[in-house]
């Protein structure tokens, strides 16, 4: 499995890159991203194109890894935004917030194939009509979004989407149309109110190839930890092959449905 690091920190994405991920993402989407997400404890970018030069001299410097850069949402502003962002280097377009096979089609002429389009599946229109979408030619690869995508939804915890099994859903569409995905966040083992074994575990089971380190990954790495270790501990567990997946599988879907049933009971109390 490959993972995804957003960050604009030269240092931070040296060292991860060298550490084995694949793909340093710098972020700069904005558009409408503080009306979803300014109520929550979420991480809201503030990268700007000039820091896709700067990771793009990291990455070159390295020799290792690629560069993925996270647009707007598809607009008027996209064509200069996209043009621009090529012109410094990078390696990959994601596109967010989509909704319709238009706008996919869209933003691949605008790339013009001068790169691989990774879409960023985090709507609610664009999973119901996800069957359309595939149908558009030069997609490269997806990732689900789980922040946005529980929020559209109107669920309380982001992995009732794991035991709702709608994710199985999405996987078997992106399985049989023959293009990776990789979904949501994870932070270091051995973490996190719902345990990072658990959700890696749920990743392999519907085979999802890519995962993006969380912001909780980096603040551990802050307590002097250090990224070849905890990188190491992440690829380490995937490579097991011990492991039974379905039991974990059920795990993570019961614990999901307890943290959701406490968010929701919250509200009332």
């Amino acid at each position: 499995m490959e993972l995804i690091v957003i960050t604009n920190d030269p240092s931070y994405a040296r060292s991860m890159a060298c550490a084995g991920v694949s793909r340093i993402m710098v972020d700069l989407e904005i558009n409408g991203k503080v009306a979803r997400q300014g109520h929550l404890d979420t991480v809201i970018s503030r990268h700007s194109v000039h820091d896709v030069s700067v990771i793009r001299d990291v990455l070159d410097h390295c020799g290792v890894g690629s560069l993925m850069v996270r647009i707007n949402p598809l607009g008027p502003q996209s064509k200069f935004e996209i043009n621009e962002v090529l012109a410094r280097g990078a390696d990959r377009i994601m596109l967010p917030m989509f909704t319709h096979p238009d706008e996919v089609s869209q933003c691949l002429d605008l790339i013009d194939g001068r790169v691989p389009l990774t879409l960023l599946l985090e709507t609610a229109a664009a999973l119901a009509r996800l069957p359309q979408i595939l149908c558009v030619n030069g997609i490269d690869d997806f990732h689900v979004g789980l922040n946005d995508l529980h929020l559209d939804m109107g669920l309380d915890f982001m992995f009732e989407l794991f035991s709702s099994r709608l994710l199985d859903h999405v996987a078997h569409l992106l399985n049989a149309a023959g293009l990776a995905f990789g979904i949501g966040g994870v932070g270091c083992i051995g973490t996190g109110i719902l345990p990072s074994e658990l959700i890696l575990a749920a990743h392999m089971h519907v085979g999802s190839q890519r995962v993006i380190l969380s912001r909780s990954f980096a603040q551990h790495l802050g307590h002097g930890c250090s990224a070849d270790q905890e990188v190491g501990k992440l690829l380490a567990y995937l490579a097991r092959t011990d492991l039974d997946l379905s039991s974990l599988r059920l795990e993570l879907e019961e614990r999901s449905c307890q943290i959701a049933n406490s968010k929701r009971r919250s509200i009332f109390f």
